[in-house]
């Protein structure tokens, strides 16, 4: 009796199991079915994607495909267009050219201004004359003469010589030949004035000024000694 009860028992549960998981079986069928509902599986062939693509693309741009005879007609203006404003372009420079009178340039003929020497400045009986000037191991030296016709004899101190150019600078000089006292005979007495090259710059014209010393009395003054090169 207890090995049939058992049995029984035993077949009970088994049933019990098996009809518990049928149930759960069912269940999680309809339950994955309701969420699955509208979602369907990618067409992975290739030739569709090209197809979708191209209707795609062909529906989003809204490509208009033009005739050949209409490319060729643009072609054709477009040629023949830019040949006639060619043409036009170089015919209105004809004419322009033509109108604009034809302009000769003329070199200036080269003149020679040579310096006008002597440059003379005379004062009280004393006269100081510049005869010329040349350019000699790189200092301007100008050739002076002096010479005293007044009764009586004249002193000068060559530092205090004044020598500015036409830009108002004032220029060292170095005086030699010239006595420091000028006697009342008359005679020409002859020195030279050196500048160095390198003072000149661009400068055209000279000025020069001599007084005696100490009286200071005498004013020998000259202007536009040339520059000569």
């Amino acid at each position: 009796m207890k090995l049939n009860a058992t049995v029984a028992l035993t077949l009970v549960l088994l049933a019990m199991m098996l009809g518990a998981g049928f149930v759960s079986a069912i269940w999680g069928f309809t339950v994955g079915h309701e969420a699955l509902k509208g979602v369907t599986q990618p067409d992975v062939r290739p030739t569709n994607k090209l197809a979708g693509s191209k209707r795609a693309t062909l529906g989003k741009e809204g490509v208009a495909m033009l005739r050949e005879a209409d490319i060729l007609n643009n072609v054709y203006s477009q040629v023949n267009g830019k040949g006639k404003n060619a043409k036009t372009e170089k015919k209105e420079e004809e004419v322009k050219s033509d109108r604009e009178p034809t302009t000769e340039t003329k070199t200036p003929e080269a003149q020679t201004n040579q310096p006008e020497f002597p440059i003379t400045s005379q004062d009280k009986g004393v006269k100081l004359e510049v005869r010329g000037a040349r350019q000699q191991s790189g200092s301007l030296l100008l050739n002076v003469s002096l010479k005293n016709e007044s009764g009586s004899a004249v002193r000068f101190l060559y530092s205090f010589l004044n020598v500015t150019d036409d830009q108002g600078r004032a220029l060292s000089a170095v005086t030699e030949g010239l006595p420091g006292e000028l006697p009342a005979n008359g005679e020409n007495f002859s020195g030279t004035v050196s500048i160095p090259s390198a003072l000149l710059e661009d400068a055209k014209q000279l000025s020069l000024t001599l007084t005696d010393y100490p009286d200071q009395k005498l004013q020998l003054k000259m202007s536009g000694i040339p520059v000569v090169q």
